[in-house]
């Protein structure tokens, strides 16, 4: 972080500002709510309205404080100190220092014996029943770290390091910055051989081929048509397509498909205009899909994320419990990360925009747009979260009747329900029918069949495959009720 930064930054998650002239027993609450959440950096001789005190002149105290994460928290906290020089309030040289906190793998509490865990900007006191579900959720969540046998650098795509060393401000070399951050790691086999393995999250963040150690570490995204999923005879799959690759490459192939699967809705506003939405606000579906791919669980191995589209909602499936203290009922408030390097990778990409706060975002912008609340729902090993398309009574002030509608339609898609009246037709047709006032098929397509689709008064016969030959237009139920009132 740069010192502005450090000044100007809200406190969050993952950052804490404290005057060097805090109390030590203080100071081990956030060190230790850090280490039991996320990890996160916390800034000493920094004023909490960000202004820079320094810390010369307490230089015993400040021994006392380097201290704290050895004499007041249990087991201790590997905590590293950083020396930044700055000028302070007063325009003199000055140090503030910068401690370095790692997501620790145990369940840290201070002398009196009480555990704390970071909750946003603070530092949440834990009860008996919540310390008891860290303490096992600890057990499973640095499966990330673990060490994938029969892997080497030369499964590293060389590329995608050097990428993120430029994104993170990483000067020192892909070799070095994965030896010291334990992307790769010395390994000795039962004959006493040593080699050096990529963890997990090497593998899946940087490696050339991630799916031939994880085969399911990737996404499915299927569509369906209509409200659920059925089988056998009745199946109504419509689009199913896997996306596989390293994280970031993985990521963004997910994202932009689904980008083309999600619909937009036009209803008829207060003004007696036409307004259109789209199903779900954009930040809320990426979210569900970006945090499935941080925080899944990759120790499961047989099966992979699975998003699933629906006529009028979405679920994406995440294999693994709800990790840390995270649960349905305290989703808003409470964050975990099983895979904090890969959490840290999306960071800082902007897959990640609020670390510990985009689901609460989510829910105030599907409020804000209409949208019911999203659910989340842990059943056996996997997690599945749903949101609903908005209603268009919250739009408005309630469902047009088939005669406002018809009122408000423009003329071109008025002509074109007239056309479709008796029988489907294909754009040839439609155009040689002499029912429209268009005689090109780019008009035809913008202004007359594009427009009624959103409406959802007309409908593709194939509508999996646009530009089948086969290909024609007829009226939705909705449209032939519309129909009755076209004047």
């Amino acid at each position: 972080m740069t010192v502005d930064e450090i000044q100007t930054c809200t406190e969050f998650q993952i950052f804490d500002r404290k005057s060097v002239k805090i109390d030590t027993k203080a100071l081990a609450i956030p060190i230790i709510a850090m280490a039991n959440a996320d990890g996160g950096t916390i800034a000493i001789g920094v004023e909490d309205d960000g202004t820079l005190s320094g810390i010369l002149g307490y230089q015993a105290h400040v021994n006392e404080l380097l201290r704290v994460s050895f004499d007041y928290c249990v087991p201790s906290v590997k905590v590293t100190p950083e020396y930044v020089d700055v000028i302070d309030s007063k325009g003199q040289q000055n140090k503030i220092i910068l401690l370095h906190i790692p997501q620790s793998m145990l369940v840290h509490a201070n002398q009196a014996d009480e555990v704390f865990y970071r909750v946003g900007d603070k530092s949440k006191k834990l009860n008996f029943e919540q310390r008891m579900q860290l303490l096992y959720a600890k057990g499973e969540h640095y499966y990330e770290d673990a060490p994938v046998l029969n892997t080497g650098i030369s499964d590293i795509n060389v590329e995608i390091v050097e990428d993120y060393l430029r994104q993170s401000r990483y000067s020192k070399g892909a070799g070095r910055f994965l030896r010291e951050n334990g992307f790769l790691l010395e390994h000795s086999d039962m004959d006493g051989r040593t080699s050096e393995v990529l963890t997990g999250a090497a593998v899946l963040l940087f490696g050339n081929n991630p799916q031939r150690y994880f085969q399911r570490a990737r996404v499915r995204v299927i569509r369906y048509d209509g409200l659920e999923e059925r089988f056998g005879r009745e199946m109504n799959v419509v689009k199913d397509v896997i996306f596989t690759g390293a994280i970031k490459e993985l990521t963004d192939k997910a994202i932009s498909f689904v980008s083309t699967q999600i619909k937009e809705h036009s209803f008829l506003g207060k003004d007696g205009l036409f307004q259109t939405v789209p199903q779900y606000p954009e930040f809320c579906w990426k979210e569900l899909i970006v945090n499935a791919i941080c925080h899944r669980d990759y120790s499961i191995l047989g099966t992979d994320i699975q998003v699933k589209l629906f006529d009028d909602h979405m679920t994406v499936e995440s294999p693994g419990v709800l990790p840390g203290l995270v649960r349905p009922n305290n989703i808003r408030e409470i964050h975990f990360s099983r895979n904090p390097k890969i959490a840290e990778y999306m960071h800082a990409y902007k897959f990640v925009k609020e670390f510990g706060e985009g689901v609460d975002r989510m829910y105030r912008e599907l409020e804000q747009a209409g949208n019911p609340e999203p659910s989340f729902k842990q059943v056996e090993f996997m997690v599945k979260a749903t949101m609903w398309q908005h209603s268009s009574e919250e739009y408005g002030g309630g469902t047009p009747s088939d005669n406002q509608l018809a009122q408000g339609l423009p003329r071109q898609v008025k002509e074109l329900l007239l056309c479709l009246e008796q029988i489907n037709l294909s754009k040839k047709d439609m155009l040689a029918s002499g029912k429209l006032s268009c005689r090109s098929r780019q008009t035809l397509e913008q202004q007359y069949l594009k427009p009624a689709i959103d409406l959802g008064v007309i409908s593709m016969t194939i509508p999996d495959n646009p530009r089948h030959p086969a290909q024609k237009y007829g009226l939705t139920p909705l449209g032939r009720e519309v129909l009755k009132n076209v004047q």
